[in-house]
């Protein structure tokens, strides 16, 4: 029998449930959140099944845990008449625990297996060439087709059980999984765009009005559990661009032809990236602009859960301005 030299990489969705390839494996109860599949990628792009058996390794449901609500660090002011106030409510990192069995048809087919797994999951920890890592991603996919994914670093766990009869041909994982942000994603993305109509004459030949406009109020519904960070995407000509959230007063400019810049005015096609988490600011070729937004007052905002009444400015707007808002929903559970 051949030995497997590659890990096995989900075949293409043929969207029907409880199949291989039918949106990751097959569809297995898990605890807290019900019958789902499950894949994992790794920090290089490999995508591995875990709810397959086709593939040799599958998820021992029975000991999953972590995928439910996120848990919460509470400061609490004491009250003088006895108790306390709820002051602040911090999200904690997340653990999920994955227990995984793993096995071959031969002794060696087993190893391979087990070992392409345990780098899978520990190359999470690698350091790249600018010092950072690289997470992997888990994802659940529910029977109606919607998925949530979480990023996950390996913590530790991948070992054998040292049972009986154990690590000759088969044996078992309870990997610990750390994630610095412990709400669940959605991976496709939401995405709000806004341009500028028609900037012919408005009486000639005779009124019109765009239903799509840079300037002015919009509303932007966020149907995440929590509050989202969104990523801007400016497109020119624009001389100035503020962004405003009219809800909270919260409101941020951008200045191309600030003097830690000195582009001047976007021209047309001309791109920039807001980043509001992590903060950062980029040109189409990859330059620094951060020092173009108003600091000190500048409020690089998030959008809460629900509606949310933003508005959208553009000093020197041409017919080409455009304005794409873009955020993936986060949630409490898988």
């Amino acid at each position: 029998m051949p030995l497997i030299t590659a890990p096995y990489v989900a075949p293409p969705d043929t969207g029907e449930p409880g199949t291989p390839g039918g949106g990751g494996g097959t569809i297995v109860p898990l605890p807290e959140i019900g019958y789902a599949t499950v894949q994992y990628t790794d920090p290089s792009g490999t995508v591995w099944p875990l709810t397959d058996r086709d593939s040799g390794w599958w998820t021992l449901a029975d000991g999953v845990s972590g995928l439910g609500a996120v848990t919460y660090g509470l400061t609490s002011d004491p009250q003088p008449r006895g108790g306390a106030r709820l002051r602040h409510a911090q999200a904690q990192p997340r653990t999920i625990v994955w227990p995984l069995f793993v096995q071959g048809a031969t002794h060696l087919e087993f190893i391979q297996r087990w070992r392409a797994l345990a780098t899978a999951f520990t190359r999470t920890l690698r350091l790249n060439a600018d010092g950072s890592r690289t997470p992997g991603v888990l994802e659940i996919a529910r029977p109606d087709g919607t998925r949530r994914t979480i990023e996950v670093f390996y913590q530790d766990g991948f070992e054998g059980q040292s049972k009986k009869g154990y690590y000759r041909d088969a044996d078992s994982a309870v990997i610990s999984l750390w994630c610095e942000d412990p709400y669940w994603s959605d991976p496709v993305p939401v995405v709000v765009h806004r341009a500028t109509g028609s900037l012919g004459s408005f009486f000639t030949p005779f009124p019109s009005v765009s239903s799509s406009q840079v300037l002015g109020n919009t509303v932007v519904t966020n149907p995440s559990d929590t509050t989202v960070w969104p990523t801007w995407v400016i497109t020119g000509p624009a001389s100035l661009v503020t962004f405003t959230h009219t809800g909270t007063g919260e409101s941020f400019t951008l200045n191309p032809s600030a003097s830690a810049i000195g582009h001047g005015t976007l021209l047309a096609g001309e791109q920039v990236t807001i980043s509001t988490d992590p903060p950062s600011v980029r040109f189409q070729n990859g330059d620094n602009w951060i020092g173009g937004l108003n600091w000190p007052t500048a409020s690089l905002w998030g959008l809460a859960s629900g509606d949310n009444p933003v508005s959208f400015a553009l000093s020197g707007s041409g017919a080409a301005s455009a304005v794409d808002l873009v955020f993936n929903p986060r949630y409490e559970t898988a």
